[in-house]
């Protein structure tokens, strides 16, 4: 049984599956239900599917509502689909909410959504009781033709394992922006600026990467890697498709800045949130042509292993290669940092 009381972030995968069995109700329409890896439901409207997505943003951070589209964009890019529509619900804390901070969230919410073409269609705002912080709850919805649609459970055996840009650009942003006095020795200022400005510069949507590797092909899978970090969404990846992963350590893209702010604070990269990568399981020998069409809208990419079959587990392969098992994060790193153990 889970610990209690439960930890900070994600509910315990056995925990949720067990909820899923009891309380989902079938509907012949929903192509694709809640399931555990599955970050999307896709409903049938015919000649077309749509894509819903809901996630919160509850960091604290001076971009929350640019956060909440772009988080809930990435899931709905990640099941082939294009996001369209946008809903929120912001919830304001008491005592500390004026019209400047309301305009703020909203004018996030708008650029972002201009920025993807998305049109913002209703949510509902609230000044609400024993809030320490805003949350902003967003709700994604997006189109995919039938004959289009991924999901996570996609990847297949022999399939090659692709990442995107490097971890972790969350993670990085988020303690450079927030851990700022506790840094001034080991970087300069001109560095955690730097590091801060990864949300933008690569920034963290991953639509663009999306739509760049569904167009060269070869792709059974997409799955962004957030909450838990790169190890997490891979262990997700392999919960949903009922398979292994065996990654090669060396070819691991983790930032130097994200290594350096790590070693600092005790973290893990693989479990640092990280938004910004797209894991990308695709044929191998569609994976050069990927790489290469990501390179030629200037996003790097590299292989970082192979889906192996469910029996072979889910593996870090050294240099030697020699292998161990695939950490678990029952919560992310940056939980254990702000909550201080």
């Amino acid at each position: 049984m889970p610990e209690f009381p439960l930890p900070t972030g994600k509910l315990p995968p056995e925990l949720l599956d067990e909820l899923l069995a009891r309380h989902s109700r079938p509907d012949p329409r929903v192509v694709l239900g809640p399931r555990t890896g599955e970050d999307a439901a896709i409903i049938d409207m015919g000649d077309r599917y749509l894509v819903a997505k809901t996630d919160p943003i509850t960091f604290a951070t001076d971009e929350i509502g640019w956060y909440a589209v772009n988080v809930n964009a990435n899931d709905v890019a990640c099941c082939g689909a294009v996001p369209k529509w946008f809903l929120a619900t912001l919830l304001l804390p008491e005592q500390r909410t004026d019209s400047a901070l309301v305009e703020r969230v909203f004018a996030q919410i708008a650029h972002a959504c201009t920025a993807l073409d998305v049109t913002l269609c209703g949510g509902h705002t609230e000044i609400t009781y024993g809030l320490d912080r805003p949350i902003v709850v967003g709700q994604m919805l997006g189109e995919v033709s039938p004959d289009a649609f991924l999901t996570t459970s996609g990847a297949l055996p022999g399939d090659a394992l692709i990442l995107t840009k490097g971890i972790a650009l969350e993670g990085t942003a988020i303690i450079a922006s927030e851990k700022r006095a506790e840094l001034a020795g080991t970087m300069d200022a001109e560095e955690l600026e730097r590091c801060a400005g990864l949300l933008h510069d690569p920034g963290i949507s991953v639509v663009p990467d999306a739509d760049c590797a569904i167009a060269a092909g070869g792709v059974h899978a997409l799955h962004d890697p957030t909450e838990g970090g790169l190890a997490t969404s891979l262990w997700e990846l392999a919960g949903a498709a009922g398979v292994g992963v065996r990654i090669d350590e060396d070819a691991l893209p983790v930032l130097d800045s994200c290594r350096t702010l790590c070693r600092h604070f005790d973290l893990d990269p693989l479990g640092l949130i990280a938004s910004g990568a797209l894991l990308i399981a695709a044929a191998s020998d569609a994976a050069d042509g990927i790489i290469a069409a990501l390179a030629g809208t200037g996003v790097s990419a590299c292989r970082i292993g192979e889906v192996v079959t469910d029996s072979e587990g889910c593996t870090l392969r050294d240099a030697s290669g020699r292998h161990r098992p695939l950490p678990q994060f029952p919560r992310d790193e940056i939980a254990r940092l702000f909550e201080g153990g």
